[in-house]
């Protein structure tokens, strides 16, 4: 897998590239700047774009207009959001437009260096990954009336660890229940929120975007 890393922070952006290095992950170029990682995307085509959310000049959402523009120049590629702490606005608007091959995480979860590589492949994969401390904010301010009030609180549990971008396996260690039982939960989930037959992967995608207007 080829990493394109964009943090102002010297500091940061070092740390990350060196987790990384050390997961066995390439890590093609770093960008201080939206405008060096545009460049930077455009000369390696990596598989993932890892993006602080803010930027230099302004520090305020010059990750985000980054990553706009990166979807639009190169929809294949995956972008992982990065930030200090936990900012829906803008971020999860990004998020509900087109969550796959999208994560958001908090700068604190990068310091697992299996878990951020995991995320890392999940998102390359063409899933989303979603950080814990966003999922509880998001099941925090849900609405009671929305979409998701059809679901019973367990199956509103595994949706949120859905959202984390886990498997169902990582769903079942989570809860401590069986793969199988998860997967009656997560097809249960599919029926009641309307989500067609198809392939799995892409009704879950499905499901994290009902998830995530419901909380817009």
């Amino acid at each position: 897998m080829r990493v394109v890393v964009a943090d102002d922070s010297l500091l940061v952006r070092k740390g990350i590239v060196t987790l990384l290095r050390e997961a066995g992950i390439e890590v093609q170029a770093e960008a201080a700047s939206a405008d060096a990682l545009l460049a930077a995307v455009d000369e390696h085509r990596p598989d993932v774009a890892i993006v602080d959310i803010r930027m230099p000049p302004a520090f305020d959402d010059e990750g985000i207009q980054a990553a706009h523009a990166l979807r639009a120049k190169h929809p294949q590629m995956a972008i992982v959001l990065l930030s200090q702490h936990v900012d829906f606005g803008t971020a999860m608007l990004v998020l509900a437009e087109r969550p796959e091959r999208l994560g958001y995480l908090l700068k604190d979860r990068v310091t697992n260096v299996t878990e951020f590589a995991a995320t890392l492949r999940r998102v390359a994969a063409g899933g989303t990954a979603l950080d814990p401390e966003v999922v509880q904010r998001l099941l925090a301010s849900r609405a009671d009336n929305g979409p998701l009030s059809v679901l019973t609180e367990r199956e509103r549990e595994v949706l949120a660890l859905v959202a984390e971008g886990r498997s169902n396996r990582g769903i079942g260690d989570r809860l401590g229940v069986s793969e199988r039982a998860v997967q009656k939960h997560v097809t249960a989930i599919f029926d009641k929120l309307g989500l067609a037959p198809g392939e799995d992967d892409n009704r879950r995608i499905l499901a994290v975007l009902l998830y995530l207007r419901s909380a817009s």
